[in-house]
């Protein structure tokens, strides 16, 4: 993937996210020589990986370099003292990417300045290139601007576009937090198993490999999540009994109606 930018792609922060974001850019065909990491101590298979592939690496922000890209993949607890000394990284043509929970763009704002700016959040797949990314930009960035913004995002999974950047909050409460619900279901059939009769050990390899497989079967099927609960389920069968419960008025839903809203709500208080 070629990106013509009017500087390099600057990656803060070459942790889990920011690591897993360079190694897409550099599988998808992005020149080494294109990308700039700042990063005090990359881990040793990154550092080898940003020198096997020609990339820059630098502890700090360089004096008078100005970034086409600055892709923001640091914690949220430590943007406060990790961006003041990139505002002169930011120029008239430079796009900023945060994929950082809880960090608003009034925020960067405040420390990078006025700039096109796009508010990210992707999900812990995206280390494996099966992640999906909610994204919001500010009025600032160009129509050029966001098609390259998606391309960066889109080697980690597919990419949705929301119209407000509150919606990134409820974004963060459905997808960003999205897999833990999902480890946590595992943890609850495999201890329904054992409760069952199985050995524990049993229960949690059947579990984690049914999890497992209705996920690649809905990533490859193009029936949508209801068809293919339908298609398993046999009218009075076994299914059907177990959805009885999991389906009724005390059911998952409310149960996820409002684990969504506490997460949406904790979001909300993080931004601020």
């Amino acid at each position: 993937m070629a990106v013509g930018t009017a500087g390099p792609i600057v990656l803060i922060g070459a942790g889990n996210m920011g690591g897993a974001m360079l190694s897409g850019w550099l599988k998808s065909g992005i020149a080494g020589s294109q990308v700039l990491v700042i990063d005090p101590g990359p881990a040793p298979a990154m550092a080898a990986l940003i020198s096997d592939k020609g990339a820059r690496h630098e502890t700090t922000a360089p004096e008078g370099l100005r970034a086409g890209v600055l892709f923001l993949a640091v914690k949220p607890q430590m943007m406060g003292a990790v961006l003041p000394p990139l505002r002169s990284l930011v120029g008239p043509e430079t796009v900023v990417v945060s994929v950082a929970a809880g960090t608003t763009l009034s925020f960067l704002q405040t420390h990078l300045g006025d700039a096109a700016m796009v508010r990210a959040m992707p999900n812990t797949p995206a280390m494996i290139g099966r992640g999906v990314t909610g994204a919001f930009a500010n009025g600032a960035v160009s129509a050029d601007q966001r098609k390259l913004v998606h391309d960066l995002l889109k080697v980690s999974g597919p990419v949705e576009w929301v119209e407000t950047e509150a919606d990134i909050d409820a974004v963060t409460a459905v997808s960003g937090s999205g897999p833990a619900y999902v480890f946590y279901l595992v943890e609850c059939m495999a201890e329904a198993g054992r409760k069952a009769g199985l050995q524990a050990d049993l229960a949690m390899r059947l579990a984690r490999e049914t999890v497992a497989g209705a996920g690649e079967l809905l990533h490859q099927s193009p029936d949508d999540a209801s068809r293919l609960r339908q298609n398993v389920t046999s009218p009075g069968g076994t299914t059907a009994a177990a959805l009885n419960v999991l389906m009724a008025e005390d059911g998952m839903q409310p149960l996820f109606d409002k684990a969504i809203a506490a997460a949406r709500k904790r979001a909300e208080e993080l931004a601020g």
